[in-house]
């Protein structure tokens, strides 16, 4: 296991571009919009890939039965050598790396239901990752029911801009998405709904591929609850229909909030996958 140059990080762009679950974050690595990391097997003909997005997710794809790989990829997803100071979440592709890491993890795995004392070091946790699809028939009649366009004064929503960037406080941000603020204002989108003079929830593009965009969200905590997202989702996904972008949503089953957001919104879940919490 080893960290791929940049220069050589179109050795992972075929083998990527058959991963057919949500892997938009791991595009934007190798594809070079943000900073990360790759690592292979070996740097001359790589088989075996995990690539890190800076927000701490991650994919395993490619080839399952390189065993000096798995060896070295278990000390690192157990942080035996303490290099990390955070989690990551990692998705693994096809799905028969997962009788691979169950094996490989027999003794660390424990799901996230059973995991009653909030072990974070020393164990692999368990979770489920959705991957969501829209579903504009139901997104239209879903906003018309909300009669969106009937907000009080008290709320308006504008456009994303670079102040607000700099200023956002939250867990998905697009700060954590973007290299900057220039990079989010030229090339992302993003909607912020204020209210009361307060940017209290924005909606933005945590990543832009091809045709497909994947939605962020983030709502000051005293504010939550009061369906000030939902908005600001609703003012992001009507632009993406009118710029021929399918909206992209993907959430822990775990993270009810979210999960519950994506239906409200017209997404139906549609892949159920493993989803892994590195010890930190």
């Amino acid at each position: 296991m080893t960290v791929l140059d940049k220069a050589d990080y179109h050795k992972a762009l075929e083998p990527l571009y058959k991963v057919t679950i949500n892997n938009l974050f791991a595009r934007s690595v190798v594809e070079q919009k943000v900073d990360g990391f790759v690592y292979v097997d070996n740097n001359e003909t790589p088989s075996t890939f995990y690539v890190v997005h800076p927000y701490g997710m991650s994919l395993l794809f490619g080839r399952t039965d390189n065993i000096k790989f798995n060896l070295k990829f278990k000390d690192y997803a157990l942080n035996i050598n303490h290099i990390r100071n955070k989690y990551e979440w990692m998705q693994a592709f096809p799905d028969t790396w997962d009788s691979v890491l169950n094996e490989l993890f027999k003794d660390y795995m424990i799901k996230s239901a059973d995991n009653v004392d909030k072990r974070e070091t020393g164990i692999i946790e368990l979770n489920t990752r959705v991957n969501f699809k829209f579903n504009y028939e139901k997104y239209d009649s879903l906003r018309k029911e909300l009669s969106f366009l009937k907000l009080s004064s008290d709320f308006k929503i504008i456009r994303t801009d670079k102040r607000i960037f700099q200023e956002m406080k939250g867990s998905v941000i697009p700060l954590y998405f973007w290299r900057n603020a220039e990079d989010f204002y030229q090339n992302g989108i993003g909607y912020t709904l204020i209210y009361n003079n307060i940017p209290v929830s924005t909606a933005f593009s945590a990543f832009i591929h091809d045709n497909k965009l994947e939605l962020g969200i983030e709502t000051i905590e005293e504010y939550r609850g009061k369906g000030f997202a939902l908005y600001a989702c609703f003012v992001l996904i009507d632009y993406c229909i009118k710029n021929n972008y399918e909206p992209v949503w993907a959430c822990r089953l775990e993270n009810h909030g979210s999960y519950r957001l994506a239906q409200k919104l017209g997404f139906e879940p549609a892949l159920m996958i493993p989803y892994y919490r590195l010890s930190k």
